[in-house]
Order: structure tokens, then C-alpha cells, then sequence
């Protein structure tokens, strides 16, 4: 804490030292005022960074209290239609392989019916 606060000095001497020239009433102001109110400011900031943290913080946890249930019910819900979802499936493989058959039926009845076309073409 005593290292921050002598950079923090060593700091706000730099900046005033820095900005000397630039107007009357900055140098006619005392140099410690200078610094009293810069660690005023930083402090008035870190205040504020902490109230934004910890209502980040409060928010996150009741997150954590309230998601946990939501997500054991979603998950409960996930493994009761596991079995539904998997018949389901079946169903549809079933149904693709009966569709694959079809339309391999299809196509020879198609292929007979053009030679028989072609036959009665030529006659």
C-alpha cells in the first residue's frame, strides 16, 4: 500500500510537474492540493469499480443458486424423451430402407416399361 501510494505521488508530481506552464492557476495551486485531489478522483473511481463489481458479483451467484435447478430440470426432461427420440429414429431408418426399396422398384419398373415402349415402337 506504501509502494502505490509513493508511485501514485511520485505520479501526480510528474503530471504537475509536466503541465506547469500551461496556466496561471495551475501554477499558482499548491502541489500537494494537486495531489490530495487526484487520489480524491482515483479513489471516487475505485468506489464505483467496486459497487459495478459486486453487483456483477451478486448477479453471477444468483445465477449459480437458480441455474442449478433450471438446469436438473432441463436435464430430466432431456432423459425422459431419450427413449422417444430414439424409437423415433428407428421409425425413420426403418422408413428410408422401405423408400430405398421403392425406388429400386421404381426404376427397374421403369426401365421394363421403356423397353417394352421401344418394342411396341418398332413394331
Amino acid at each position: 500500500m506504501a509502494r502505490l501510494a509513493m508511485a501514485l505521488l511520485l505520479v501526480a508530481l510528474a503530471v504537475s510537474g509536466a503541465s506547469a506552464g500551461s496556466s496561471e492557476a495551475e501554477t499558482n495551486a499548491n502541489p500537494i492540493r494537486k495531489v490530495v485531489t487526484l487520489l480524491q478522483a482515483m479513489q471516487k473511481k475505485v468506489t464505483e469499480e467496486g459497487e459495478r463489481e459486486k453487483e456483477l458479483f451478486d448477479k453471477f451467484m444468483c445465477y449459480c443458486k437458480g441455474g442449478q435447478s433450471d438446469l436438473g430440470a432441463a436435464i430430466s426432461a432431456a432423459e425422459s424423451k431419450v427413449p422417444a427420440v430414439g424409437s423415433d429414429i428407428e421409425t425413420s431408418e426403418a422408413q428410408l430402407v422401405q423408400t430405398k426399396e421403392d425406388l429400386k422398384q421404381a426404376q427397374t419398373d421403369r426401365a421394363a416399361a421403356k423397353e417394352s415402349m421401344a418394342e411396341a415402337a418398332a413394331l
